[in-house]
Parts: structure tokens; C-alpha cells; sequence
């Protein structure tokens, strides 16, 4: 099994600890006074009355229920001892009826459709997972026994191990993934950028979206940018992808009333199609194919452009459809490739309507080469708005130089992050770095936006002296001569004929 597809065990099991940890936590308080014994000291057999207690306090404040004998430590441990016992009885078949537990205590509950499905990917019965069940029996407990001993300090509020870990984690399984990766996860760096350009100005946001969301890293990176969200919105087409971006949000103490996130393709079957969202960030998978579909144009998303994306690269198409849910006065990010600056044809029309019909754009940012995983195509940032406050100018902004060489990888360090955004935000010029466009200018190039039209980065050579170049090319000739003359003279003593 590849690292890739162990990551959904992985994730999965911290997710499983996170659960049983919270309700550990909130049960030992609750029976705190009631009597000396904790949570997994109740005995479900002669304490019945005080779970069933519990459990109607834990369900309606943290949305599910585990039994003692169903937390992550007593699992782990029994694990351990059945691993030293070869009698003892094995866990997973345990396990796999827990995991299942857990989403249907959620049944008829407000959180009902958050735990739906979202333990599907740890198929403990997977025969990549080790040949016999005894063999699988060990591996599954190794990795619970070595989670176990890990404390996430879920009572400390002021500090985010578990999410922390599970954010590390999430980009260690993408960097590992290479071209798959691109599927559920933006690197940190761009993460970072895209949350503070849509948040520029603002300490809070009534809700964030992102329509093709992959492990939902993107739109918690928003959150670290302000003080309050007050709703986070996705859409994933990937199902699994999908189910990591739920956990996600959960281990993050997102509340489930909070967050909204569906599993649908985003362009045929848009799932938040009536909603309007004041901050909208993606990172769409570059150039893909969708059905362009001719009934779309009696689609409000877009039916005012007169054209659609071409089949064969869908990036207008995300934009169009971010547009349509952008909120009058929101900010949306999105990363593309740097053909959407400057094909023609249909492209060409949806974006001269952007600019000149509709005055949307507000920034274009370009981005080094080599910083996605799974390709090493340059890529750029377009910021739109609806209501912008500088509406007679585009910022072009090439960062496409400022980076740090890693061994298989660009990497944008903390002073490149820096000095886009602060670019963005003073909107200042700088030589060979950024210029502010008129839309007149814009229009003169036929809405051409490809950056080194605007941002002129051309490095003047030192002249070249040609006649100290002729000089040294005489004196070149003059020692090959003498070369030649020396050649010669070793191969008359040697008796062989000369090689010129």
C-alpha cells in the first residue's frame, strides 16, 4: 500500500483519537462530584443509567456518542495485549463496528449529515492492508499503540496540537503524493497568500466558500486571518477528499451548524447555488475538461457572458462560477494557470467582459514556477471584487523571481509572502516588480493581461567591447598556433604522422 492511499487510515485513526479524547473530556466534567470513577472506569453493564445521563448531555453538545469500552485507549490497548496474546481475540472486527457506532449515534440528529460516511475509507478489510487477518490485526494495532501515546492537550485552549498535526500531516501525505496531491491540498505558502488577500481590510466575515475545497485546509487558512467566520462553505468532487475536508473542520472545532460542505461536481451539479459569500478562495485543478454543456447558457452563472470555457479547460468556467456567488462587497482569490492571461477565442471574450463590462478584476499576481505539487508550470493569482476601491487600474504584481530553490521544489519564503501582500495592499509601484495598469492600457492590448506586458523585468547586458574581443580572438589563434607547432614536434620524435 502507497503512502497516498495509507493516508486515509492515518488521518482517519487521529481522527477516531480526537473523538474519543473530546468525549473523555466532557464526560469526566460532567461527572465530576456524581462519583470517584472517570468515564472509562464505568462499567456499561451496572453503570447504565449514568451513560445513558451522559450520553444525552454529549449528544446534543458534541454531536455523537462512545461507550467506554468503544474509546480510542481501551481499543489501543487491547490491541497491544492481543498482539503479546496470540489467544486473545482480534480487534479489528471490534474496531470496525465502533467506527460505524460512531456515525450512527449521530442518526436523527442535526449532525446527521456531517458523520455520514465519513469513516468509509478505512476499510480495515483491505487486503492491501497485510495478507491474513492476523497480520492485519498487528499492523492496525502498531499504529494504534503508537497514536495512544501521543497527548493532543485538547484541554489547553490556547494551543492547537491536533490540528496542528493534522494539518502537518495532511501536507507530508501531498508532498509524498506528487501529481495526486493537486487534488486535495495547496501548499501552505499559497494558502497563505490567497487568505490574506481576501481578508485585507477586514477583522471579520460573515462566510468563506471555496468550490473546489479538496481537504478544506484552504478555508481554515482564512480563519487563521481574522478574528471570526461566521459560516465555511466547500464543495469537493473527490469522495474521499471529501470525507478528509469534513474531519478537517471537525478537529478544528468547527461547529457542524458552522460549516456546509457537499460532495458534487461543482460546474454540472452546484450544490450552494442560492448562497452569496463575502470571501471566496480556490485553487480549481488547472486546464480540466468539463462538458461546457450549451444549457448552461440559461445558467445565471453564465448566461451574461455569451460564451462558455472551452471543454477542454474549464478555468473560466471556476471563475464564472465564483463570480456568481461572490457578495457585493466581497473579495475573491483564485490560482490559475497564466493561459487564462492571454488565450483567445472564448476566453478571450470572458475576459474582456470581466474588465471592461463588469470592472471586476483588481489584481494579477504572478507566481514562480515549480510550487504546486505534480507540476512545474508557473502560475498566477487573480483578485476580483465587485465594489472595488480602485476602479480605474489592474495591479500587476511578478513575484515569478522571488523564491527559495528546494531540493524538488520552489518554495515561497516568509519575506516573499510578505512582500505580495503588502504590494497588494499599499498598491505601490515597484521597478521591475509591479505596475499599476490603466484599464485604458489594458484595452490598448486587446486585454492581453500577460504579466510582462505591465511589469517590465528586462536586464540591460553589459556592452560588449568588440574590439577587445577581437583582440584576444588573434591572440587565441596565435596559441593554437604554438599548440600545433608543439603537437607536431612529439609526433616527428614518435615516428607517427601528425593528427592535422
Amino acid at each position: 500500500m502507497s503512502a497516498d492511499e495509507f493516508r486515509n487510515y492515518i488521518l482517519g485513526f487521529i481522527f477516531y483519537k480526537y473523538l474519543s479524547e473530546k468525549i473523555l473530556i466532557k464526560a469526566n466534567r460532567l461527572l465530576k462530584g456524581e462519583t470517584d470513577k472517570t468515564y472509562d472506569e464505568l462499567d456499561e453493564n451496572i453503570d447504565k443509567e449514568i451513560l445513558e445521563a451522559i450520553q444525552e448531555e454529549t449528544k446534543n453538545d458534541l454531536w455523537y456518542f462512545l461507550n467506554p469500552t468503544e474509546l480510542f485507549s481501551f481499543i489501543a490497548k487491547k490491541g497491544n495485549s492481543t498482539a503479546e496474546d496470540e489467544n486473545s481475540s482480534f480487534i479489528l472486527e471490534e474496531l470496525i463496528v465502533i467506527l460505524k457506532n460512531i456515525e450512527s449515534s449521530t442518526m436523527g440528529t442535526d449532525s446527521e449529515e456531517e458523520f455520514l460516511g465519513l469513516f468509509e475509507d478505512l476499510d480495515l478489510t483491505h487486503p492491501k492492508l497485510w495478507r491474513t487477518e492476523k497480520q492485519k490485526n498487528e499492523l492496525i494495532s502498531k499504529v494504534l499503540g503508537h497514536l495512544d501515546k501521543i497527548d493532543f492537550k485538547l484541554e489547553d485552549t490556547e494551543i492547537d496540537v491536533l490540528g496542528d498535526a493534522y494539518e502537518y500531516l495532511i501536507w507530508q501525505f501531498a508532498s509524498g503524493a506528487g501529481k495526486k496531491a493537486g487534488e486535495f491540498y495547496t501548499p501552505q505558502q499559497v494558502s497563505e497568500i490567497l487568505a490574506k488577500l481576501v481578508t485585507t481590510g477586514k477583522t471579520k466575515l460573515k462566510s468563506v466558500y471555496d468550490p473546489t475545497c479538496g481537504s478544506g485546509s484552504l478555508l481554515l487558512r482564512v480563519s487563521k486571518e481574522v478574528k471570526e467566520v461566521g459560516e465555511f462553505f466547500g464543495q469537493e468532487l473527490n469522495r474521499s477528499t471529501y470525507n478528509l475536508a469534513r474531519m478537517n473542520m471537525i478537529l478544528h472545532d468547527i461547529h457542524f451548524n458552522k460549516f456546509d460542505l457537499k460532495q458534487e461536481d461543482t460546474l454540472e451539479l452546484p450544490q450552494h447555488i442560492e448562497h452569496r459569500f463575502e470571501a471566496i478562495v480556490a485553487n480549481p485543478p488547472f486546464s480540466a475538461k468539463w462538458s461546457a454543456n450549451q444549457l448552461f447558457m440559461s445558467d445565471d452563472r453564465f448566461s451574461q457572458y455569451g460564451r462558455l470555457a472551452p471543454k477542454s479547460k474549464a478555468d473560466f468556467a471556476f471563475v464564472q462560477h465564483m463570480i456568481h456567488h461572490l457578495d457585493e462587497n466581497g473579495s475573491m482569490a483564485v490560482v490559475l494557470p497564466h493561459g487564462v492571461l492571454f488565450r483567445g477565442a472564448a476566453e478571450w471574450h470572458i475576459r474582456q467582459y470581466l474588465i471592461e463590462e463588469k470592472n471586476y478584476l483588481d489584481a494579477v499576481i504572478g507566481l514562480p514556477a515549480n510550487i504546486f505539487y505534480g507540476t512545474s508550470i508557473p502560475t498566477c493569482i487573480l483578485v476580483f471584487k465587485k465594489c472595488r476601491e480602485n476602479p480605474e487600474d489592474v495591479l500587476f504584481i511578478d513575484s515569478s523571481a522571488y523564491f527559495e530553490k528546494q531540493k524538488n521544489q520552489n518554495m515561497l519564503r516568509a519575506e516573499d509572502i510578505e512582500k505580495i501582500i503588502s504590494t497588494y495592499r499599499e498598491r505601490k509601484e515597484e521597478d521591475k516588480y509591479s505596475y499599476i495598469a490603466k484599464l485604458s492600457e489594458i484595452a490598448e492590448n486587446d486585454y492581453n493581461l500577460n504579466i510582462p506586458r505591465y511589469v517590465d523585468t528586462f536586464e540591460e547586458e553589459d556592452p560588449v567591447d568588440l574590439d577587445t574581443v577581437a583582440n584576444r580572438l588573434i591572440e587565441i589563434d596565435g596559441e593554437t598556433k604554438e599548440l600545433d607547432e608543439k603537437i607536431k614536434g612529439f609526433c616527428d620524435e614518435l615516428g607517427i604522422k601528425t593528427p592535422f
